[in-house]
């Protein structure tokens, strides 16, 4: 099944963004690789695909997991957390409808 981690940004999150994110996209790379990743990004702060200084304000991953405690426990396991990027998590069953 289809799970989304929605991921609320702290403050002022974009240094420690840039100091864990080779960390999280490896991860997100491995769940490519497996052809279990149906999409994921960040949510700019501004309108504005390159935000610069003004950073992001959360993270959408949208990928299959085995249950939703597997895809908790991913989330978990985000280096982004580690690091203190994210204020808020919520992971949740997704249906894809389209495309």
């Amino acid at each position: 099944m289809h799970y989304a981690i929605l991921s609320e940004d702290v403050a002022n999150s974009l240094p420690l963004r840039l100091s864990a994110r080779p960390d999280h996209i490896a991860r997100l790379q491995a769940l490519r690789s497996e052809g279990r990743l149906v999409l994921a990004g960040p949510h700019p702060a501004i309108d504005s695909d390159e935000p610069g200084d003004a950073g992001f304000t959360g993270s959408l991953v949208v990928a299959e997991f085995t249950d939703l405690v597997s895809a908790q426990a991913w989330a978990d396991a985000d280096p982004y957390v580690a690091a203190g990027v994210y204020a808020n998590v919520t992971v949740k069953p997704f249906k894809k409808v389209l495309p």
